[in-house]
């Protein structure tokens, strides 16, 4: 049987992962389209989404991994630092959440409901997180951060498509349920101003045609 998500054997949990969402929802749901196939025009809402990234100094945040939360108090750090620095211009940070970091994408509910602490190894208190610890960060000496504050302030947050379809049909797998149906219910679940993209390494890689620096956040 394949490996359930195991924080001590992470390539082999993920990978044997891979193998089950792609069997159980098709290839096509994680590769949206084959190598070879007739090309098809750029997702129109994707680009725009991208395409806010417009500030003369322009950064994304790799993030594979919640690393404390880090991935979403770096980027307001970047902002104030840089804009406090280059007086009058825009910095635009963009945080890629992928891999392990994908939950940090998730609302509440979904917390509780599927124990994504546990499955992902987030404490709080020493015991599996029930809520997201990262969604709104306060006891620093620095505002607005978290998940749902630097929305607020306008910072671009993409979730990776590839890694919603492993983790949740893992999370599926362990429940008895529907893999589709629970994918279908964690893209729904998402903080509200998160994008969905295609796959994370592509859309660091796509920033980074872009112009923004690469910053490893995980």
């Amino acid at each position: 049987m394949l490996d359930d998500f195991n924080s001590t054997t992470p390539r082999r949990g993920f990978l044997g992962q891979v193998t089950a969402a792609a069997m159980g929802l098709g290839m096509a749901s994680l590769i949206p389209e084959a190598a070879g196939a007739t090309t098809r025009p750029a997702d129109a809402a994707l680009e725009a989404w991208f395409g806010k990234m417009n500030g003369k100094h322009r950064a994304v945040f790799d993030a594979p991994e919640p690393n404390e939360g880090f991935p979403v108090i770096w980027p307001k750090i970047y902002i104030l630092t840089t804009e406090g620095t280059y007086a009058g211009e825009k910095a635009t940070p963009m945080v890629i959440l992928r891999h392990h970091g994908l939950p940090l994408a998730l609302q509440d509910n979904l917390w509780a409901k599927y124990k994504l602490g546990e499955q992902f190894n987030i404490m709080t208190a020493n015991a599996p997180a029930t809520k997201s610890p990262y969604a709104t960060i306060t006891g620093l000496p620095i505002p607005g951060l978290g998940v749902v504050e630097l929305l607020k302030s306008g910072i671009l947050i993409g979730a990776c498509d590839v890694a919603m379809t492993v983790y949740s049909s893992a999370a599926a797998q362990k429940m008895n349920m529907d893999p589709a149906a629970v994918k279908a219910e964690w893209i729904a679940g998402m903080i509200p101003g998160v994008q969905l993209v295609p796959s994370g390494v592509m859309a660091v890689a796509r920033a980074q045609e872009l112009g923004a620096q690469y910053i490893f956040a995980g």
